[in-house]
């Protein structure tokens, strides 16, 4: 078992940037796909970014977000820049011990949520 906990959200311009904090307990994040996942009012979560042994990103914050992980401290980061009122979005964090995917049905490990508010 693993245990995520998000922090880092809040309420943002359009423009602007935040850092988003994945700490995990139980496990070490270096042997797990850790992905950040978004989902808006009314919309069905979507993939954001992973990293596993590599990283991956969705279309929609390709060049703006970065997914990085201190091993050190067994935490899992994403910045985010240039942010947009479309960003908006309760934002997780998930981890699996298999190989990076995209849907988040195949992920067994979720943190609560942290919410990240772009106003234009």
């Amino acid at each position: 078992q693993v245990q995520l906990v998000e922090s880092g959200g809040g309420l943002v311009q359009a423009g602007g940037s935040l850092r988003l904090s994945c700490a995990a307990s139980g496990r070490t994040l270096s042997n797990y796909a850790t992905g950040w996942f978004r989902q808006a009012p009314g919309k069905e979560r979507e993939f954001v970014a992973v990293i596993s042994r590599g990283t991956y990103y969705a279309d929609s914050v390709k060049g703006r977000f970065t997914i990085d992980r201190d091993n050190a401290k067994n935490i899992v980061y994403l910045q985010m820049n240039s942010l947009k009122p479309e960003d908006t979005a309760v934002y997780y964090c998930a981890a699996r011990d298999d190989g990076a995917v995209v849907l988040p049905s195949l992920y067994p490990y979720w943190g609560q949520g942290t919410q990240v508010t772009v106003s234009s």
